[in-house]
């Protein structure tokens, strides 16, 4: 299967996944949930980045644009190697099934991995051992920076970069050599923890695509400020090589999702200094990310035409302005590199021509929301009768938005009056199959859905409140919600509306 070609697919993190220490993890979880993708004949799942979280646990603030969050790796598969014992996982303590207590996750989880870590630095697995090697001297482009950020970090739990000591912070050459060898054990640890969070995921991904389900994952346009790509490439952001404060920030202005825009804090790109290096450190993050993914969803895609900054010291991002960025330069460029991409285009929000024509001009599908779709007039491009361009991927929502069920809920007399009658009605299967089906016959290449869509969930199943602070990312399902028939249902509309794999 082409990426161009009609399929439908699921949006699920992995997070979401069953499993019994508290949080999906990459064990039996992913591959039950692949064999219902095949089963119902789906050939995409959808992920939200997989970096290690920090503050708040949004996958959209990382440590690292090339790390794995180490609290997805599967305690069950360490077992299965040797790294840890029967009575390890039998002393895991009984965490909530349908939601993710990350403050507990963390405190049981990691002493696992640190047990795992000690196991094989001290034991005899010489294969494994070898593989890790590998692994450390294939990837030192950004595992060595980021496993010295981690164990520093670590030990300096609520200092930021900036804040630690001066030479350390300023990367010079014989702090970098100190503490090296100061944290080497922790190094070790964090290098173990990606070995074996890329051999978990690359072991998914293969099943996956071994039964014709692409991995589509996303890659978010900006890094955290405390994290390891700034502090190791400074000179890529609008940072003050002296203070080390962000000078500018990014976020989007005023929008559907909030009325003072949305101040995300990260420092934007310093592109003259990105471009001028030839976009290497872009070009590293995704051959990368290209190890993760089969097709990518560029996150804020707008940013690489134009971004809002916003100066430091603001608030809100209401006082910000729009600034040029080379997107035709770097996906040049990228291109030269490393081919045709198979590159998905998250173009919502403000979106001008200039955005639309660098999207188009490298054929990349951008994205349709059905709840956006009804909210204005009869020109609303996102009413499938709009969709003038076959290459683009509809959805009912995003991780972004309410479930439909909760969404429509929410509308008003006239507002469901207006959703009921383009649909012809709503369906005795309620609101989110139709919305469903109005998605799977549209003309658009792909249809992805969230997983809560499909389970026809409410409100209190969403994934993310963007500007909320708290009790978001935590949502999971169980094992036995994925029933007989909701699989032969989902194939039934699937083959219905010429979706089915040939």
């Amino acid at each position: 299967m082409t990426f161009y070609q009609r399929a439908s697919g699921i949006l699920l993190h992995p997070t979401s996944l069953p499993s019994r220490f508290g949080i999906g993890d990459l064990g039996e979880g992913p591959y039950r949930f692949i064999d219902f993708l095949a089963a119902s004949g789906q050939t995409l799942w959808q992920v939200l980045p997989l970096g290690p979280t920090g503050f708040g646990n949004s996958p959209y603030l990382s440590y690292s644009a090339f790390a794995g969050n180490p609290l997805l790796i599967s305690p069950d598969i360490l077992y299965g190697d040797g790294l840890l014992t029967q009575a390890d996982l039998d002393a895991y303590p009984d965490l909530p099934d349908d939601t993710v207590d990350y403050d507990l996750v963390v405190e049981h989880k990691l002493p696992l991995l640190k047990k795992a870590s000690d196991t094989f630095k001290n034991g005899n697995f010489h294969e494994l051992r070898g593989e890790f090697e590998e692994f450390c001297r294939c990837n030192t482009y950004w595992l060595d920076d980021y496993a010295l950020f981690m164990a520093i970090h670590d030990d300096n739990p609520k200092k930021a970069w900036p804040e630690w000591e001066r030479d350390i912070a300023k990367r010079e050459p014989h702090a970098l050599d100190t503490y090296r060898g100061k944290y080497a054990e922790a190094i070790f640890y964090h290098k173990f923890v990606q070995f074996e969070f890329v051999r978990q995921w690359k072991r998914v991904k293969k099943y996956a695509n071994d039964r014709n389900v692409k991995i589509f994952g996303d890659i978010p346009i900006y890094v955290a400020y405390d994290g390891a790509d700034v502090w190791s490439h400074v000179d890529n952001f609008r940072v003050d090589p002296n203070t080390l404060e962000v000078n500018l920030m990014a976020g989007v202005p005023p929008d559907y999702f909030s009325e003072t825009g949305q101040l995300w804090g990260n420092p934007v790109y310093n592109w003259q200094r990105v471009q001028e290096t030839g976009f290497s450190w872009w070009i590293e993050r995704f051959k990368a990310t290209l190890e993760y993914y089969d097709v990518v969803r560029i996150d804020h895609f707008r940013g690489f035409e134009g971004y809002w900054a916003v100066p430091k010291g603001e608030k809100t991002a209401m006082n910000g302005q729009w600034l040029k960025a080379p997107g035709d330069a770097f996906f040049a460029r990228l291109k030269e590199t490393l081919g045709t991409l198979p590159i998905v285009a998250e173009d919502l929000g403000v979106i001008t021509p200039e955005v639309e024509a660098l999207r188009d001009r490298y054929e990349f599908p951008g994205m349709k929301l059905l709840h956006f779709a009804f909210d204005s007039d009869r020109s609303n491009p996102f009413l499938p009768y709009n969709y003038y361009n076959r290459n683009c991927v509809v959805y009912t929502g995003t991780h972004d938005n309410n479930t439909t069920i909760g969404w429509f809920a929410e509308r008003n007399f006239e507002e469901k009056a207006r959703v009921t009658d383009y649909l012809g009605g709503i369906s005795p299967k309620g609101i989110h199959w139709t919305l469903i089906a109005c998605a799977m016959a549209s003309v658009a290449n792909q249809a992805v859905f969230p997983l809560q869509d499909i389970l026809g969930l409410e409100s209190n199943c969403r994934m993310n409140t963007p500007g909320l602070a708290a009790g978001n990312w935590g949502w999971r399902y169980r094992h036995e919600m994925l029933t007989p028939e909701l699989t032969e249902y989902l194939r039934y509309i699937t083959e219905l509306y010429g979706r089915l794999p040939s």
